[in-house]
């Protein structure tokens, strides 16, 4: 029989195995090829055809696109079930107006959305509620405090409480409400003097954690998210999958002539690529590393450094680089810059079939048997 949520959760019960799903809008459809295969190779080495990958993993977490997967595997969907939501949310979600530029108004409306994740998790449903499988984290960011959310659903942590009895569908629209694309969520909290006051909740990609595996290490292994998971390389292994990398450069004449408000936008784009990259470091620095991708030219790719580190955990990393040079190589695909920068929009479904194919390739290339070592096999 398949783990209950509460065999998942028990610190007592090891090893502990940890899903990090990253936000990028629709590209969100290029992590689920990943996930597909991640599906099939465990469902295979199981020898059970039915294996969902709440079965498997005892902390799946995600931030903004990242937490509409995360929540659904949570909740025990196929990974069919998610590509078949991501391409009625691609027809029925992403639809602008003329008039919505992200500038004024956000460019498109929450309505749908929180439709949507409503239909595929229920009204009701609480970050607590027993539909929830395994352990589950939803990364966003109240903006009125400028505070970080990771949102979980562990009964010992400190706000458990009240954080288990959220909406889990108004929780995974707050992580998805990237600025300038929907608005802000209001959610009803408890205060630290216990009166109920209403918080303005956002995009966990506007805090350090849009790639939240090194906030799914920290949630396993502080003491005050209430986890408490032995930590070692045998003892923990974090998966962690990306929605493809795109970084545009520009001329020094081009930022010098940018209206503020765009420079205020590439600045910010600016600011979570340096996040996603220090994150990266972090990880590959305190774990046993199995896929060290280049962090920059000085550290490279810190093997070194991960063999001689405190290795806190197993891990792997899957990602693509919407690179001319880096998809001819690692993939064999052709693309000029220009055709890459409109492949890597987060919000034109016009893009998800040759998302999915980019993913499909790579994950048929990364993903390999020897990142889920035997000692983290389920019986």
């Amino acid at each position: 029989m398949p783990k209950t949520k509460q065999q998942h959760l028990d610190r007592t019960s090891g090893p502990k195995r940890i899903l990090a799903l990253d936000g990028g809008g629709i590209r969100g459809i290029l992590t689920l090829e990943y996930l597909s295969l991640m599906e099939k190779m465990l469902r295979e080495r199981s020898g059970k055809d039915d294996l969902l990958l709440c079965d498997y993993f005892d902390l799946i977490g995600g931030t903004s696109t990242g937490s509409i997967i995360a929540a659904g595997l949570a909740c025990g969907m196929t990974v069919a079930d998610l590509q078949k939501l991501y391409h009625r949310i691609g027809t029925n979600v992403f639809e602008g107006a003329f008039w919505r530029q992200g500038l004024l108004a956000p460019k498109f409306k929450s309505g749908p959305l929180q439709k949507a994740l409503e239909a595929q998790l229920g009204t009701d449903t609480t970050v607590d509620s027993d539909r929830v499988r395994t352990g589950l984290m939803i990364m966003t960011k109240r903006l009125d405090t400028g505070s970080p959310w990771p949102l979980h659903n562990h009964p010992d942590a400190r706000y458990a409480k009240h954080d288990g009895q959220l909406r889990l569908a108004e929780v995974v629209r707050a992580s998805t409400a990237a600025p300038t694309y929907f608005s802000p969520q209001d959610i009803t909290i408890t205060s630290r003097d216990g009166h109920k006051v209403d918080g303005a909740f956002v995009d966990g990609g506007v805090s350090p954690f849009n790639d939240p595996a090194l906030q799914l290490l920290m949630l396993a292994a502080l003491n005050g998210h209430g986890f408490r998971w032995s930590i070692g390389k045998d003892q923990l292994l974090l998966i962690s999958v990306g929605t493809a990398v795109f970084k545009k450069t520009y001329s020094t004449e081009e930022i010098t002539g940018m209206p503020s408000v765009q420079q205020g936008l590439v600045s910010l784009q600016s600011l979570m690529d340096d996040c996603g990259r220090v994150n990266q470091a972090m990880l590959q620095w305190l774990t046993h590393c199995l896929t060290p991708w280049t962090i920059d030219r000085a550290v490279q790719g810190m093997e070194q450094d991960s063999e001689s580190g405190p290795q806190m955990g197993t891990y792997a990393r899957y990602n693509v680089l919407l690179e001319t040079g880096w998809l001819k190589n690692q993939l064999a695909i052709d693309r000029t810059p220009d055709t890459l920068a409109k492949i890597a929009a987060m919000d034109d479904p016009n893009n998800m079939d040759e998302l999915a194919d980019i993913g499909r390739l790579a994950a048929a290339r990364q993903v390999k048997p020897e990142h889920f070592p035997a000692a983290f096999d389920i019986t």
